[in-house]
């Protein structure tokens, strides 16, 4: 029988330096603050969601979400229990939806700082939170009212307290005196894991579940730790998680039955919206799958510019296994758990990016682990001892993070995805990736270890890599510059753009790809800006770290990200005419304030209601939809109380010009649509960015 594996104790989690405190709080402060007041709420997700926050607060409701009036039992509710209450002290506005979010990029920060400098030290901790607030894909997939952050801050809360819970309390009655230090982490973290865990699940699903509990097994069976089971507090832990997780299920269940063909909530959010998603069958289909050459390379992207550092990390992990490897013997019968976790990936990937179904990737990589377990079991008398069993609190961190991110990664290769769905995992590879860049910069700083010159190469080929891509795009942003030099500003940089419906915009940064020249006629401003820092800064970090001033180096890259991201928040106001629909519902206020149209009048969405979701918002009432019994509002139409909102084309044509007056959203996609069927009877009160705003009579006669 195997020694007892052990867990060597980490310390106590120290304390955040003020300098440091200082800093990440200025550059919170600078990149998501600032932007919590512009622009106003955007179309489909955004707005949508805000709209499912405030019926909270207007109806009482805090169990069942509704959108438009409409039963909405695809989500969980706490990220909306959190904007209802931020709208309750801050009122009906964008900086109320999007203050939680923010809060949530700051925790996030300040838990990897915590983590890091605890595992890898107080310049790793420095460098993964300014990494955590001026990472690519943090700023984008925040910009949105989406879970993901609060997603990641729950989890990573959870492995976090998972390896704290793992740690030996000591024997507290033979040693007295540090009984009340000790005590506390016995009971303190366990129960924390336990609460992150439930608020995880009510913030997306019991994916959060999968998850974590993939990771946790995966990183026992490893280390062999599943023998200290009793430290997490499996059995009063799991009464806390019912206590805060299942009400809320059970109360959602008993109050949504009978919707379409009998089924209720537990149907359509257990089923439709967990397993069916995973499987691509979802009803209804209205989301689209990355390539898999997409998914996977986009991170670069979505990391970005720390993912440029990420061989570092790499190629010391690699020589770290080799090393740990070669002890073990030729006899081994065990795969090395890296290559088996890469092999896992790979083979994902390829599925994915061969265009296979979610149901057949899933079965040829359970089959393949299968084979390799079998192969395991086989031989497992002659296993040698595993490298993992005696780790400290720097390589328990390394492992789960690596373990966390694959899993992520691996599961997200086979479902149904959108870009962020894998926000979860950018804390941890970033911790990771701070950890690699402190560690480089120890290495071949002055002391009294060896130079590295593999490592400095590693490190200065990213530094190129990053001066090369910066000054390629301030190049293009230059030549846009340039070529819209002659050009007026134009407001509506919607009339600007292609419109090339990548992805049918069901992918969140499709209209990234309808750009034109034309448009940077509106956006000299951010680009001249991001065209500074694109330029200045990669080539200023480089040059500080051939004079091996490192920690100057990385500080540059830190801050000319911030400043590419403030030009990028500048840019997306400029597009806020396309992306949001809230000047329509100005529009209308202003011309019932001008008593040129009446305040009891009829509004009208064609099509979905995601395509001018923001206009229910902003005037807070509920709106018709025209043909718009679909995707976020076909499951909640099909319950008996539901409003009666839905009207058919037909509808329309026959009480246009009829009754109280109608006033009718029209989205670029419908235009066509709408004018074969109301032919020359509209009159038009708005248009921005290919959208309408008509009515079907003339203003009242005071109208000038």
């Amino acid at each position: 029988m195997p020694p007892t594996p052990t867990h060597q104790r980490a310390e106590p989690p120290p304390r955040i330096r003020r300098s440091h405190a200082v800093a990440i709080l200025a550059l919170w402060l600078a990149i998501f603050f600032g932007a919590l007041f512009s622009p106003p709420l955007l179309d489909d997700a955004d707005a949508t969601h805000a709209q499912a926050a405030r019926a909270m607060v207007v109806t009482g409701d805090w169990v069942t979400l509704h959108v438009n009036g409409i039963r909405y039992l695809e989500k969980p509710p706490l990220p909306y229990w959190l904007v209802a209450i931020s709208f309750r002290l801050f009122g009906f506005n964008t900086f109320a939806v999007h203050l939680p979010l923010a809060l949530a990029v700051l925790a996030l920060a300040l838990l990897g700082y915590i983590w890091s400098r605890q595992a890898f030290g107080g310049r790793a901790a420095l460098y993964t939170a300014l990494a955590t607030l001026t990472c690519t894909g943090v700023f984008l997939f925040t910009r949105i009212f989406i879970p993901e952050a609060l997603l990641s801050l729950f989890l990573c809360t959870a492995l976090y307290a998972f390896l704290q819970s793992l740690a030996p309390s000591g024997n507290l009655s033979s040693r007295p005196e540090r009984s009340a230090v000790e005590r506390p982490a016995s009971w303190t973290y366990p129960y924390l894991l336990w609460i992150s865990l439930a608020l995880a699940v009510l913030t997306k699903g019991f994916v959060a579940l999968v998850f974590f509990f993939g990771t946790a097994l995966l990183y026992l069976a490893l280390t062999g730790n599943w023998r200290q089971w009793r430290r997490l507090r499996p059995f009063t832990g799991l009464a806390l998680f019912l206590l805060i997780a299942a009400p809320w299920h059970i109360l959602a269940s008993l109050r949504n039955t009978g919707g379409a063909d009998g089924h209720g909530f537990f149907w359509f959010y257990f089923i439709n919206e967990h397993v069916l998603r995973f499987l691509g069958r979802r009803i209804p289909r209205d989301y689209n799958k990355l390539p898999g050459y997409l998914y996977w390379s986009l991170h670069i992207v979505w990391l970005f510019p720390w993912s440029l550092f990420a061989p570092i990390g790499v190629v010391a992990l690699w020589r770290k296994f080799r090393q740990q490897t070669s002890t073990i013997g030729r006899n081994s019968n065990l795969l090395p758990p890296l290559p088996v976790l890469l092999g896992f990936m790979l083979l994902a990937a390829l599925s994915s990016m061969a265009g296979a179904g979610g149901t057949t990737a899933v079965i040829v990589d359970v089959a393949a682990f299968a084979i390799y377990l079998a192969a395991v079991h086989r031989k497992m008398e002659s296993r040698p001892r595993s490298p993992f069993l005696e780790l400290d609190f720097r390589k328990q961190s390394t492992l789960i993070l690596a373990l966390f991110s694959a899993l992520v990664l691996l599961f997200f290769s086979l479902s149904t995805n959108q870009e962020y769905y894998t926000f979860p995992i950018y804390l941890p590879l970033l911790i990771l990736i701070a950890a690699a860049i402190a560690n480089a910069e120890r290495l071949l700083s002055p002391g009294p270890w060896p130079l590295d010159p593999s490592l400095r190469r590693t490190l200065l080929f990213a530094h190129a890599a990053y001066t090369v891509i910066g000054l390629a795009a301030s190049a293009a942003l230059a030549y846009g510059l340039w070529s819209a030099r002659g050009l007026a500003f134009v407001p509506d940089i919607g009339d600007l753009l292609a419109h090339r419906g990548v992805g049918d915009y069901t992918l969140s940064m499709s209209h990234f790809f309808d750009l034109t020249g034309e448009s940077f006629a509106a956006l000299r401003l951010p680009a001249a800006l991001a065209l500074a820092a694109l330029a200045i800064g990669p080539a200023t970090a480089w040059i500080l770290r051939v004079r091996r001033r490192h920690f100057a180096s990385t500080i540059t890259v830190a801050l000319t990200s911030a400043l590419f991201l403030i030009a990028a928040h500048i840019a997306l106001g400029r597009f806020a005419p396309m992306l949001s629909s809230q000047d329509f519902a100005e529009k209308i206020e202003e011309l019932a304030d001008d008593n040129l149209i009446e305040r009891d009048n009829d509004v009208l969405l064609y099509g979905d209601q995601a395509y001018g979701s923001s206009i229910p918002f902003y005037l807070d009432e509920t709106v018709e939809l025209v043909d718009g019994q679909s995707t976020s509002m076909l499951f909640g139409s099909t319950f008996p109380d539901a409003p009666h909102i839905f009207l058919t084309p037909q509808d329309l044509v026959a009480g246009w010009g009829h009754g109280r007056r109608k006033i009718l959203f029209i989205p670029e996609e419908k235009r066509a649509e709408v004018g074969r069927i109301l032919g020359p009877n509209q009159i038009l009160l708005e248009e921005t960015s290919g959208k309408l705003l008509i009515t079907d009579r003339p203003l009242n006669k005071s109208y000038r």
